[in-house]
C-alpha cells in the first residue's frame, strides 16, 4: 500500500472524494506511477499532481485509470463530474485575477473584447491592435444588467420556510423552472419529510436528483432528500438537517448492505435507485 501525502486542507470535499477513490484504485492495482504513465497517455508527474490533489485530472485520465485497473469507470466519472464543478467554482476567482487587464503577463485580446473596453477611449492595445470606443464599454455594461435581470426573473424559491422554520415545497412554477436557492442551515434546524410517489419513484419534494454524489460533510437539499428517503426505508440518519454526518453515513451503509451494494457510505446513482424505490 502506498504511503500517500495528506491532501491539502483547502481541497473541496467533492474533489477530495474523487482523489481518495483514485488513490484506492491505484493502490489496489499495485501499479506504480511509472507504470500508470507507461499504460496511459499521461506522464508520471501528471499522475503525481492528480493523486495529490494539486490538479484536477481530466475526465479521460480518470477513464484511463479505470481501464488499466480493470475497474468500472461509471462511478468514478460521476465523482469526476461533481468534482469538476467544485474545482471550477474554486478556480473562478483566480481566473478573474489572472485576466486583470493591468497584468502585463496577460496575452493580447485579438477580438477587441471586454479587456479592451475597460481600458476606455484612446487606450493603446498590445501589438498595435485597434482602439475600442468608449461606447463599447456602455454596451457591455448594459448587456450585463440585462443578463442579471433575466437570471433574477428565472429564480423562484422552490423551498419556503414554514412557521416552525422548516423547509417546505414551494410553487409548482418554481419546481418546473428547476431553480433551487443556495442551501443555508442554522444550528439545530431540521426539515420535515412529506413523501409522495410519482413516475420517478419516491420523493420528499426536496430534490429530483438520481445522480448526486453525497459523501461525508456534504450539505444541501440533495442531502435532505436522501435523509427523508432513508427514514422512509427504516434506516435512521439522525436529524434531517441536510448534512451528511456519521449517523447519515451509518444509515446509508445499512441500506447499501441490505441492497447488496458496496458499503462505502456514499450516496451515488446506485444508492439513489434503491432510495427511490
Amino acid at each position: 500500500m502506498s504511503r500517500w501525502k495528506g491532501l491539502p486542507e483547502s481541497l473541496d470535499q467533492r474533489v477530495r472524494q474523487l482523489v481518495v477513490q483514485l488513490r484506492r484504485l491505484k493502490d489496489h492495482s499495485g501499479l506504480s506511477l511509472v507504470s500508470l504513465a507507461a499504460r496511459t497517455s499521461y506522464s508520471k508527474s501528471s499522475w503525481e499532481r492528480y493523486l495529490n490533489g494539486k490538479k484536477l485530472p481530466p475526465r479521460d485520465a480518470v477513464a484511463a485509470l479505470a481501464r488499466v485497473c480493470d475497474a468500472d469507470p461509471t462511478r468514478l466519472l460521476a465523482l469526476h463530474e461533481v468534482a469538476a464543478q467544485a474545482w471550477g467554482a474554486a478556480a473562478a476567482p483566480e481566473a478573474g485575477r489572472a485576466a486583470d487587464p493591468a497584468d502585463p503577463a496577460d496575452p493580447p485580446d485579438p477580438g477587441g473584447g471586454a479587456d479592451a473596453a475597460v481600458a476606455g477611449e484612446g487606450a493603446p492595445r498590445p501589438a498595435g491592435g485597434p482602439r475600442v470606443r468608449t461606447g463599447s464599454l456602455v454596451v457591455l455594461a448594459a448587456l450585463g444588467v440585462v443578463v442579471v435581470a433575466a437570471v433574477a426573473l428565472l429564480i423562484v424559491r422552490p423551498w419556503q420556510q414554514d412557521a416552525a422554520g422548516r423547509g417546505t415545497a414551494g410553487t409548482a412554477a418554481g419546481r418546473t423552472a428547476g431553480a433551487v436557492p443556495a442551501f443555508t442551515h442554522r444550528v439545530g434546524e431540521t426539515f420535515d419529510c412529506r413523501l409522495t410517489r410519482g413516475p420517478g419513484g419516491l420523493s420528499a419534494g426536496r430534490s429530483r436528483t438520481t445522480t448526486a454524489i453525497l459523501g461525508s460533510g456534504a450539505t444541501g437539499w440533495d442531502v435532505v432528500e436522501a435523509q427523508c428517503l432513508l427514514h422512509h426505508h427504516g434506516y435512521d440518519p439522525g436529524p434531517v438537517d441536510g448534512i451528511v454526518g456519521e449517523n447519515t453515513q451509518r444509515a446509508v451503509k445499512r441500506l447499501q448492505a441490505g441492497a447488496g451494494l458496496p458499503m462505502d457510505g456514499i450516496v451515488g446513482p446506485d444508492t439513489w435507485q434503491v432510495l427511490r424505490r
